[in-house]
C-alpha cells in the first residue's frame, strides 16, 4: 500500500523531474470463471451418516450465497445471489442463468436481476431466490425421493429479519422442496461462535449494512443492538459517484461492480484521517499514494519509418525540389524571352506611328492592335519595360531596377468640364486625376492620423509614467485592477465557451433558437404561447449549421483572446518590474501551471496530463478517494448519511445501554471484528483509538478480528449444525404444518419472535 501522508511533514513543492514509469491497474469486475459440475459426492455421503445427522448449511448474504455441508470445513458453493432468463426467438429456446453464469453470456447481463433489496439484506425477488435455491441444491447433487430435499437446511438470515421474509422463506422451504426441517440464525453471530467468543461486542461490517451487536453469556442482547446502513455496496456506489463526478466525461464504462473491486483493492482506512487528508495532494509521494485505473483504450497507430527510409524520402524531396526550380526557371525565361520580343513588337508600333503621315494611318495602325490610343501604348511600354528589367535583376542577376517616382499630375482638375467638352480623352484624364488626388489625400490624412495616434500613445505613456513617480501606489492599485478586470474577462468568456459547447445550457439553446429564426423563411421576433413549432436542433444533422457558424467566426475569438492575453502580460510585466509583493508566483501563467495546480494534483496526479493519448484519457486516478470511502463508517456525515459513527455507537453502547447488565469489562476484553467491509487496514486500530477516547483511561480494551471474516459465518453455522443445539431449535415439517409459517423458534444465536 502507499506511505501513509501521515508521516514526517513534506513541503508541498513541485514534483520531481524524474519520476519513475506510472504503475497502473486494470479495472477488475464480476466476470464469468468456471462451469461448476454436480457434486454428488456430498450427498452420498449425508445419506450414507443416517438422517438428522447432518444438514445443508446456506449463508443467505446479499453479495454472496455460500452452500456446503455441515460435516465439511468450508462451502462448496460460492455464487453471487442473481438470476437472469431470456428467450431466443430465432431458436425457439428459453435460456436461464444463476450466479456468475449469468456473466457468460452477454444477452443474460441485460436481463440480470438480483434475490436481495438494493442496499439491504432482505430478499424481495422470490423468483430469483427460488432459482438460486434451485441451483445451490442441483449442484450440491441432493436427489431427494419426488424430487424433494431430504436433508435438514440450516440458513443464516439478517439481524432483525422481516416476519415476512423468514414466513416466504419457510414456505418455499417446505412446500416446494418439502425440507424436512428449517432452522435459522444471524450470521454474525455464528462467526462469533465459531470464533469462541462468549461475552462482547460484536461489531459486523457486510456488504449491505454494519451491526453492533452485545453479547452476555452467548446470549445476543438484541434490544441494544444498533444497525448502521453502510456497508460494501454503499461503499461502492458512493465511489462511482465520486469518479463520475470528477470525471464527468470519462469515455470508458463505469459500473458498481468495478468499483467493489476498486474499494477492495486500494481503499484503505487512514489512522488520523483529517491530517492525512490535509497533506495527501502534496507534490512529494503523491506517485505512491495516486493509484491509476487504466482502462481499455484503443491508441492510433503510428508507423515509424527507419533512418534509411527517412533519408530517401527526403532525397527524393530535394530532387523534386531541384527539379522544380529548374522548371520553374526555364519557365520564368521563356516568359521573358516573350517579353522582351513583345516589347521589341510595341516599340516598332511607336516608331511606325511616329512615321505616321496622317491621323487616319495613326488610328488604322492602333485600332490593329486593338489600343486605344498612344498614351495606352505608351503605358504598356513603360510597364513591359519595368517588369522585363525586374526579372533580369531576379534571375539573370542584371543591375537592380530604380523605380521612377513621377510627381502627381493634377493640371486637368481646375478646368473647367466646357472647355475640355470637346476632347472625351481629356474629360477622362481629368475624371482619373480627381480619383488620384483623392487617394493622395486620403493616404496623407491616414499617415497623420497615425502621427497624432502615436503622438497620443507617448503621451498617455509620459502622463503614465509621471503618475507612477509621483502616486506610485496608486498607479499598483490601477494596475491590479486592471488585471483582476481582464482576469474576470477571460474567465467569463472560458465559461461561456464551454456552455456553448454544452448543447443543453442555456446559452447554446438560445443560439440555436437565433440561427433557427434567422434560417427561417418567415423569421419572427416573438412566438405565441402554445405555438412554437420550432423543431431546429432536434436532429444531430441540424447541429451541422452550428458547427459551421462557429467555425466561421472563430478569427474575432482568436483576435479577442490575443488582445486580452496581450494586455494581461503588459500589466504583469509592470507589476512584476514595480511592485516588490508580485513576483512570478502570481502571474496567470504560474497560477495555471500543472506543476503548481492542486487539481491537476487531484484528476491526472504527479505528471504531466497530455490530452491527445488515448491511454491517459482512459485513466482514472484514485488519490483521496482511496480513505474518502472507507471513512463513512466513522463518519456518515461524510456521505450526506444522517447516522452516528461506529465508534460513537460503540461507546453509547458500552457506557450507558448496558449499565448494569453484566460487568463493562468483561464487553470491552472481547469487541469482535466480522464481515468483509472490516478488512479495511486500519479498521481494528482506528476502532481502538476512537474508543480509547470515550472510555476511562484505565479500561482494558481487547480488539480482535475473525479468522476469516468473510467465511466464518457459514463456518460457525456449519459448526452449529453439526452438534445437537440445532436439531431442538428446528422448525420440523410437522410443526409447520400444524401452527405455520410464521413459527419458529428462539435460541442464542437466532432471531427473537416479533
Amino acid at each position: 500500500m502507499a506511505p501513509s501522508a501521515t508521516g514526517p511533514a513534506s513541503q508541498a513543492g513541485e514534483p520531481q523531474s524524474f519520476l519513475p514509469p506510472p504503475t497502473t491497474y486494470p479495472p477488475r469486475e464480476a466476470h464469468f470463471e468456471r462451469f461448476i459440475d454436480t457434486q454428488p459426492d456430498g450427498y452420498e455421503k449425508a445419506v450414507s451418516r443416517g438422517p438428522g445427522r447432518t444438514a445443508i448449511v446456506i449463508d443467505n448474504g446479499s453479495s454472496f450465497t455460500r452452500a456446503g455441508w455441515s460435516f465439511e470445513d468450508s462451502p462448496r458453493l460460492n455464487l453471487v445471489p442473481i438470476y437472469s432468463k431470456y428467450r431466443d426467438r430465432k431458436l425457439g429456446k428459453t435460456y436461464s442463468f444463476v450466479g456468475q453464469d449469468v456473466y457468460a453470456d452477454t444477452t443474460a447481463r441485460g436481463h440480470m436481476r438480483n434475490a436481495f433489496e438494493a442496499g439491504s439484506g432482505i430478499v424481495s425477488n422470490w423468483d430469483v431466490m427460488e432459482s438460486v435455491l434451485d441451483y445451490v441444491f442441483i449442484k450440491l447433487g441432493v436427489d431427494g425421493q419426488n424430487g424433494g430435499v431430504d436433508v435438514p437446511i440450516v440458513m443464516t438470515e439478517a439481524l432483525a429479519n422481516l416476519p415476512y421474509s423468514r414466513k416466504s422463506m419457510t414456505e418455499i422451504l417446505f412446500e416446494c422442496y418439502s425440507a424436512p426441517s428449517v432452522a435459522y440464525g444471524i450470521d454474525a453471530l455464528f462467526s462469533y461462535d465459531y470464533n469462541k467468543g462468549k461475552t462482547g461486542l460484536v461489531v459486523s461490517s457486510s456488504h449491505s449494512s454494519t451491526h453492533l451487536i452485545p453479547v452476555l453469556n452467548s446470549k445476543a442482547l438484541l434490544t441494544q443492538a444498533t444497525r448502521v446502513n453502510w456497508g460494501g455496496s454503499q461503499s461502492a456506489e458512493y465511489l462511482l459517484k465520486l469518479i463520475r463526478l470528477k470525471y464527468p466525461t470519462f469515455p470508458g464504462k463505469l459500473n458498481s461492480s468495478q468499483m467493489e473491486h476498486m474499494v477492495r483493492d486500494h481503499c484503505y482506512l487512514s489512522e488520523d484521517y483529517d491530517q492525512e487528508l490535509s497533506k495527501y495532494l502534496d507534490w512529494t509521494g503523491l506517485e505512491d499514494r495516486d493509484h491509476i485505473i487504466q482502462y481499455p483504450f484503443t491508441e492510433e497507430v503510428i508507423v515509424q519509418k527507419s533512418e534509411e527510409e527517412l533519408a530517401r524520402v527526403a532525397e527524393k524531396r530535394k530532387e523534386s525540389g531541384r527539379r522544380l526550380q529548374e522548371q520553374a526557371a526555364k519557365m520564368r525565361l521563356d516568359k521573358l524571352v516573350r517579353k522582351e520580343s513583345e516589347l521589341e513588337y510595341w516599340r516598332d508600333l511607336q516608331r511606325r506611328i511616329s512615321e505616321a503621315p496622317t491621323k487616319k494611318e495613326i488610328k488604322r495602325l492602333l485600332d490593329e492592335d486593338e489600343i486605344k490610343d498612344e498614351a495606352a501604348l505608351e503605358r504598356m511600354v513603360k510597364e513591359l519595360d519595368k517588369s522585363i528589367r525586374k526579372a533580369r535583376t531576379k534571375d539573370v542577376g542584371g543591375p537592380e531596377v530604380e523605380e521612377e517616382v513621377e510627381a502627381p499630375d493634377y493640371s486637368l482638375i481646375d478646368i473647367p468640364d466646357e472647355e475640355l467638352a470637346g476632347d472625351e480623352a481629356k474629360l477622362k484624364q481629368k475624371r482619373v486625376q480627381k480619383l488620384m488626388k483623392a487617394n493622395n489625400e486620403a493616404r496623407a490624412r491616414a499617415k497623420a492620423e497615425k502621427e497624432r495616434e502615436k503622438a497620443r500613445i507617448a503621451e498617455e505613456q509620459r502622463v503614465d509614467d509621471e503618475r507612477r513617480e509621483t502616486n506610485l501606489e496608486g498607479w499598483l492599485q490601477d494596475r491590479r485592477n486592471a488585471r483582476a478586470d481582464l482576469i474576470t474577462k477571460m474567465k467569463e468568456r472560458d465559461r461561456l465557451n464551454a456552455d456553448l459547447g454544452n448543447r443543453k445550457s442555456l446559452a447554446s439553446q438560445i443560439r440555436m433558437k437565433n440561427i433557427a429564426n434567422l434560417a427561417s423563411d418567415t423569421p419572427t421576433k416573438k412566438r405565441r404561447r402554445g405555438g412554437d413549432d420550432d423543431n431546429f436542433g432536434a436532429n444531430d444533422d441540424d447541429w451541422g449549421v452550428y458547427r459551421q457558424i462557429a467555425t466561421g467566426d472563430g478569427g474575432s475569438d482568436d483576435e479577442e483572446e490575443e488582445d486580452l492575453g496581450a494586455g494581461l502580460k503588459t500589466l504583469e510585466a509592470d507589476l512584476l518590474k514595480y511592485d516588490p509583493e508580485f513576483t512570478d508566483q502570481h502571474t496567470l501563467d504560474a497560477q495555471t501551471d500543472w506543476t503548481k495546480s492542486l487539481v491537476h494534483a487531484f484528476l491526472r496526479g504527479p505528471r504531466p496530463f497530455d490530452p491527445k493519448s488515448q491511454a491517459e484519457a482512459h485513466q482514472l486516478h484514485l488519490n483521496v478517494e482511496r480513505i474518502r470511502v472507507p471513512e463513512v463508517i466513522f463518519q456518515p456525515s461524510i456521505a450526506g448519511l444522517d447516522q452516528a459513527g461506529i465508534v460513537e455507537i460503540a461507546a453509547d453502547i458500552l457506557t450507558h445501554r448496558l449499565s448494569g447488565v453484566g460487568h463493562q469489562g468483561d464487553f470491552l476484553k472481547d469487541i469482535f471484528l466480522t464481515g468483509g467491509a472490516s478488512l479495511f487496514r486500519n479498521f481494528d486500530q482506528r476502532l481502538r483509538e476512537g474508543l480509547r477516547a470515550q472510555l476511562p483511561a484505565d479500561s482494558e480494551l481487547v480488539i480482535r478480528r475473525a479468522r476469516d471474516p468473510v467465511l466464518d459465518a457459514w463456518k460457525g453455522a456449519a459448526k452449529w449444525a453439526g452438534g445437537s443445539a440445532w436439531r431442538q431449535v428446528a422448525v420440523t415439517k410437522e410443526e409447520y404444518m400444524e401452527k405455520g409459517a410464521e413459527y419458529m423458534k428462539e435460541h442464542d444465536l437466532g432471531n427473537a419472535y416479533s
